[in-house]
């Protein structure tokens, strides 16, 4: 007997809002299979106001208001039974944020949890990370946001520890150049601290921006991106004008300037742990929360 159930998963990031729409078959005797049906993303960049004047503004407001009218309408056409809609650093750090979510429930009848770095990553680890992350080997987990960095250590196929960093590319761009020095400063004592005796590491990358270099690289799907290329790619990126990304690479205007600093966190995350490669799974917060959904851990 076969049955497709229908997920929608809502990540509203500090550098975009994302709407995903999943169809999970379900089979006796068989793991279920999540297929991707949908994805819509819209450039609302949240943490350009949260970072720089610590509340959302009204136009980002309005503009939240009509991508969760447009989303709900989606899943309608769709026939999405469950969502969930989550909140990541932008929200979370802002001091209207509260407000916000009050009054998109209101005008759209969309909850949305603003939900905390820990369980941003506690949800991520509901996606196919586990196929990667079996065995012996090591693995430092990085998932570069807009607002904010989650560093995961896997060795043995267990977590190690984890920690979430004010390091998100939109922060960064905004932030100055002595702040942005302090927390990389802090972010690769905790690497070194906590790789160390890590023998074997490799990287597994997730975010646009990484998506975005992978494909980029023509890599096969399953094939890592060495240190080598990233950083090839880092010094031809950053010579670049922001201009020259859009048009000679047909960069989305809201990516050109973000997938700077977003290479550099990887760059740097991979210099401070010793990995030599990076392997690029197509996962995210949206693919957690569809799996958390369909195994009711939200």
């Amino acid at each position: 007997m076969l049955e497709i159930k229908k997920y929608g998963a809502i990540d509203i990031g500090s550098n975009a809002i994302r709407l995903l729409v999943s169809n999970v078959i379900v089979r006796e005797n068989a793991e279920p299979q999540f297929k991707k049906s949908s994805l819509v993303r819209v450039p609302i960049r949240l943490g350009a106001d949260a970072f720089v004047s610590g509340i959302i503004s009204d136009e980002n407001v309005t503009r939240m208001i009509d991508a969760m009218q447009a989303f709900k309408l989606l899943m309608k056409v769709h026939h999405v039974e469950k969502y969930k809609a989550c909140a990541t650093s932008a929200m979370r750090e802002s001091k209207n944020g509260k407000e916000v979510i009050a009054k998109i429930k209101e005008e759209t009848g969309v909850d949305i949890d603003i939900i905390g770095g820990k369980e941003e990553a506690a949800i991520i680890s509901f996606t196919d990370l586990n196929t990667l992350i079996e065995g012996d080997n090591s693995y430092l987990y990085v998932d570069v946001g807009g607002g904010s960095t989650e560093f995961t250590i896997f060795s043995g196929g267990k977590i190690i520890t984890s920690k979430s960093f004010k390091m998100g590319t939109v922060r960064l761009l905004n932030n100055k150049k002595s702040e942005n020095k302090i927390i990389f400063a802090n972010v690769e004592k905790w690497i070194k601290k906590n790789t160390k005796d890590l023998k074997r590491l490799s990287l597994i990358g997730s975010g646009g921006n990484i998506n975005k270099l992978f494909k980029m690289s023509g890599r096969t799907e399953g094939k890592p991106i060495s240190y080598i290329y990233l950083n090839a790619q880092y010094q031809f990126l950053k010579k670049m004008s922001y201009q020259d990304r859009i048009s000679e690479l047909s960069l989305n205007p809201d990516r050109a300037d973000v997938i700077i600093p977003a290479t550099k966190i990887y760059l740097s995350a991979m210099k401070w742990s010793g990995a030599r490669k990076i392997y690029v799974p197509k996962i995210g917060l949206s693919d957690g929360i569809i799996k958390s959904l369909f195994y009711n851990k939200l």
